[in-house]
């Protein structure tokens, strides 16, 4: 049995969560449900990130005291895992930095880091960007502006304990280009893992700045071996994918888990994770993760979606409009991985009307409409000769255009994948006319004909799972199948049919 351990980034506890958190996250669970129906041991973590200046400023300006951070980011994180459950996402753990635990690891790491003299203490003299979260050169920020977000950074000259990145900047080179040659890409997709090796090749790492005095910060991680500092909230951060599977307090299961299979993030702290953290697993000795895969951005009205810019869309909302597995299709279906995603919502109800009513809807409510008129409501035995059609073939090469694509990480392309099938099924309903077949008394032809579609569903039902696991309930509980997912049974002759409502019902 492969056991697969899969992260999320940590979400920024500041505000509540818009649909590029919920993108990431459902990415997550398409891929842990998958490779569950494999039959995969999978551990799939997600979590919040709690520290930092942009907490302590939130809390602020939330009302709460100086030193009540923690009351704060407990207002919120229930946002988060509020949203999961109405999004059916089925993490196995989920991680705060507030945690025990887990401040006890980033202590850890420090310790050891510093032990083994990569960490140093001197002044430094540059610029910070607080939304951000990120440090610059005056090179870098240029007029003291974030060369990311464009906002006007602070302008620092202070004492601060430093990371030496520098040393390993030829080992993550090297790193990178050995997986490329095994066709084991640390960095997915090309594009991004391209933009990595550009910035290590032409650029020379910077050490890492991995403290804030207490003095200007003091909502964070102790620096364990000075106590007038805080540790700076990516270091921090990054340390979750080790505590949260026993690193610090559980070594016989952290080295059952670790190393993970692979980090889904944003385009946007990519830096932090195939830069910064790999080089953290190296100067401690641990194994580097298999593959850092990198999303874009959701785009609306030309603009990046975020909290900052005010143009955030409430998935919650389009939830309790839509359900949660039209979200979920529309998340995964509307853009090639890795590339950027335009929302609107009339491109959403459009989706949902073309896609998930007209198509996948209709089909069920057509077939199962038919079982009850030609056959009582029972599921016909196959004829002779039966899965020699042109549906029948397609139907079972569904598993191979599955595992292909979804080994490219492609989600837009696997349900394409089933969406073929889909059009394919409903085509074969208009191509043989099984209302003539039935006038014309051709019993055999009309019964291997409803066994094909009846299978078609069956297939469709298990397929969709992934990306859909509530209409793939319902379309398995019309079609009388009762086993697990994971070991779904066949279709059983004479078992009654149940056939219920609209799956989407149509928007007007």
């Amino acid at each position: 049995m492969k056991k697969i351990y899969i992260t999320s980034p940590l979400y920024y506890v500041n505000a509540s969560p818009h649909i590029g958190h919920a993108y990431t996250e459902v990415m997550c669970d398409a891929v842990a449900r998958f490779e569950k129906q494999r039959g995969h041991k999978v551990f799939f973590m997600t979590g919040s990130d709690e520290h930092g200046e942009k907490i302590e400023n939130a809390a602020l300006e939330a009302g709460f005291a100086a030193g009540e951070e923690k009351k704060f980011v407990d207002t919120i994180v229930p946002r988060f895992t509020s949203l999961w459950k109405k999004l059916n996402i089925g993490y196995d753990h989920f991680i705060r930095t507030t945690d025990k635990m887990h401040e006890e690891a980033v202590k850890k790491v420090l310790t050891l880091l510093y032990e083994k003299n990569k960490i140093y203490k001197k002044v430094y003299k540059g610029w910070f960007c607080t939304p951000c979260e990120a440090f610059w050169s005056d090179s870098q920020a240029k007029n003291g502006v974030c060369p990311d977000c464009g906002r006007r950074a602070e302008k620092l000259d202070e004492e601060n304990y430093f990371f030496k990145i520098s040393e390993y900047q030829n080992t993550l080179i090297n790193h990178i280009k050995k997986k490329r040659a095994e066709k084991t890409p640390f960095i997915i997709p090309r594009m991004r893992e391209n933009e990595v090796l550009s910035f290590l090749e032409k650029n020379k790492l910077q050490d890492l700045c991995v403290s804030r005095p207490k003095s200007r910060l003091s909502w964070g991680v102790e620096v364990p071996f000075d106590k007038n500092f805080v540790t700076y909230v990516w270091f921090d951060a990054l340390v979750n994918y080790i505590s949260g599977v026993g690193y610090a307090d559980k070594e016989s299961r952290f080295d059952s888990i670790w190393p993970a299979y692979g980090h889904f993030i944003g385009k946007d702290i990519l830096r932090h994770h195939a830069v910064y953290w790999p080089i953290m697993l190296m100067a401690i000795g641990e194994k580097l993760p298999g593959h850092i895969f990198t999303h874009g951005w959701w785009v609306i009205k030309g603009e990046k979606m975020s909290k900052s810019k005010g143009n955030a869309v409430d998935p919650g909302v389009l939830i309790e409009k839509y359900g949660a597995d039209a979200l979920r299709y529309f998340l995964l279906s509307a853009v090639q991985f890795g590339h950027d995603g335009v929302f609107s919502e009339e491109l959403f109800i459009r989706k949902y009307n073309d896609d998930l009513a007209n198509d996948l809807g209709n089909l069920v409510n057509r077939t199962l409409t038919m079982v009850e008129k030609y056959f009582e409501g029972k599921i016909p035995g196959p004829p002779r000769g039966f899965g020699a059609g042109s549906l029948a073939r397609k139907t079972k090469s569904l598993g191979g255009a599955l595992e292909k694509t979804m080994g490219d990480f492609s989600f837009s392309g696997a349900l394409a994948a089933i969406w073929e099938l889909i059009n394919a099924a409903n085509k074969y309903i208009e191509d043989t006319a099984p209302w003539k077949l039935n006038r014309e008394g051709k019993a055999e032809e009309l019964t291997g004909f409803i066994c094909e579609l009846l299978e078609a569903l069956r297939v469709i039902a298990i397929s969709i799972y992934p990306f859909m696991p509530v209409t793939s309930g319902g379309i398995r509980k019309q079609l009388a199948l009762k086993g697990s997912i994971e070991k779904v049974e066949s279709l059983k002759t004479g078992a009654k049919i149940s056939k219920a409502g609209p799956l989407f019902p149509r928007i007007q």
